[in-house]
């Protein structure tokens, strides 16, 4: 699967990673749901911190359709529930 994200590219993931996302999504959720500021960052840095470990880069060059698309590294609260899911799931939707 591809992952998107904003402002830094592509990543090819194994979707048997999903899981693994899927826990820290849920954490950011809830960090988000209190409003926890540095709970907030810290949960997305580990996301995306996993997502760049667990995956490989796409050239720059490279434009595949995104599977997910996570938000930037410095993205706000607010930004990041734009992102969300419909149905509530969080950024990882269907996990």
């Amino acid at each position: 699967m591809i992952v998107r994200i904003m402002g830094e590219g592509q990543v090819a993931l194994a979707e048997s990673h999903l899981a693994e996302l899927d826990k820290l999504d849920e954490e950011l959720v809830v960090e988000m749901d209190k409003g926890d500021g540095p709970g907030f960052r810290r949960i997305l840095t580990a996301l995306l911190h996993r997502v760049h470990e667990l995956g490989e880069p796409l050239p720059d060059d490279a434009l595949e359709p995104s599977d997910l698309i996570l938000p930037s590294p410095d993205a706000t609260i607010e930004e990041v529930r734009e992102l969300l899911s419909d149905d509530g799931d969080g950024l990882i939707p269907g996990t």
